[in-house]
């Protein structure tokens, strides 16, 4: 079975530790259930001594990606970073000395699977305040995967945050934006492209053959027919009548307060809101513990848990393994269902040979929060 690649996230934070507990409950629950393989790109070194200050006895294994499957029921795979980068971070104390290994676990994991050597990636956490210390001008996690996944020089594609559960799966159509921006950047484009590429997605990589989506509108009540703002009237009643036309089963815009009990999730498989806390509330409060943040719109598949770095908890042995756990159940669904990469010569990129991909041009400024850790 071809593993999938979990990126070290930043080295200071959860994330070293989370992997390790993952692996440590590989098999927590039967054979039914067991993790698929995984391999995390990282110092091995580095893992090893985290293991060590934990008190976990977790055996750590240097390999490839094709050996990863092989090892890990009996140790964790690690695959060194392509540049043999080491590793001293604190656990809680992050450092901009440690930029170049978070991004090159990103860019090692993106190009394993573009290789078809991992089925897809699994993120670890990243402090975007700490690398944008080195030059990093992507506005989050997100938008730099998306850079990745195209020759440098060419357009990304759209990438769409999908926040998931067993219970509730939902989409904010802008992001990490201050609300006063909200109505400029919620364009019928914007709305439009969102849906096809939130429903295409879930028919080809979540298996559903008529995925029903619901968007939320962005005044109270959505708007009542324009006296309490024109934009569920001008903008998003426009967007789903176009959608309905091209055959996309969407309903609205509703009233978000009446969206996310228990009756009207059963009416659709995904919610669209127009504003990330519309969005990201209700699933946090429903799912806090096994939310998974799923990145549609890709080429290739890509999983990460729905919190931050938390960097007040690092090193305690504390933090609960269960999103990256949903996160990694959820990255071995959506591979099942894809089909096989075929780029056997592609790029795997050592930090210092790709600043131009740190350092774009023209990042887009949208969806920019300097201290955003998703």
């Amino acid at each position: 079975m071809t593993p999938l690649a979990l990126t070290l996230g930043d080295p200071a934070g959860i994330g070293p530790e989370l992997a390790l507990a993952a692996w440590a409950r590989r098999a927590a629950q039967g054979a039914h259930s067991a993790l698929r393989p995984f391999f995390l790109v990282a110092d091995p070194d580095f893992v090893e001594r985290s293991a060590s200050r934990l008190g976990l006895h977790v055996p750590v294994a240097e390999i490839d990606p094709e050996t990863a499957a092989e090892v890990f029921p009996r140790a964790l795979p690690v695959v060194a970073l392509p540049s043999g980068t080491t590793i001293a971070a604190e656990p809680g104390k992050p450092d901009p000395a440690h930029a170049g290994a978070t991004l090159e676990s990103i860019t090692a994991a993106v190009g394993f699977v573009q290789a078809g050597r991992a089925a897809a990636v699994v993120t670890n956490p990243i402090a975007k305040y700490v690398l944008t210390q080195v030059g990093f001008a992507y506005p989050g996690h997100t938008e730099f995967l998306a850079a990745l996944a195209v020759p440098p020089g060419s357009p990304a594609p759209l990438p769409v945050m999908m926040i998931w559960s067993q219970d509730l799966a939902v989409v904010p159509v802008t992001i990490h934006v201050p609300l006063r921006r909200v109505p400029e950047l919620l364009t019928q484009d914007l709305v439009e492209r969102t849906a096809r590429i939130v429903a295409r997605d879930l028919a080809t990589r979540f298996g559903l053959a008529a995925p029903r989506l619901v968007l939320a509108g962005l005044n109270p009540h959505a708007g009542e027919a324009g006296t309490m703002g024109f934009e569920d009237r001008d903008v998003l009643a426009p967007a789903v009548e176009r959608l309905r036309a091209e055959g996309i089963d969407i309903r609205g815009p509703l009233p978000a307060d009446t969206l996310f009990h228990a009756r009207a999730r059963a009416t659709y498989d995904a919610a669209l809101a127009p504003t990330h806390d519309q969005a990201l509330i209700p699933i946090k409060t429903i799912a806090f513990d096994d939310g998974v943040n799923v990145t549609l719109g890709l080429p290739f598949i890509r999983t990460s848990p729905d919190h931050g770095t938390a960097f007040d908890i690092a090193g305690q042995g504390i933090a609960r393994p269960d999103s990256l756990i949903a996160a990694l159940r959820l990255a071995d669904r959506l591979a099942r269902n894809a089909a096989p990469a075929k780029a056997p010569t592609a790029e795997i990129v050592p930090f210092n040979d790709y600043a131009d991909r740190v350092r774009p041009a023209s990042a887009p400024p949208s969806h920019f929060d300097p201290t955003d850790e998703l």
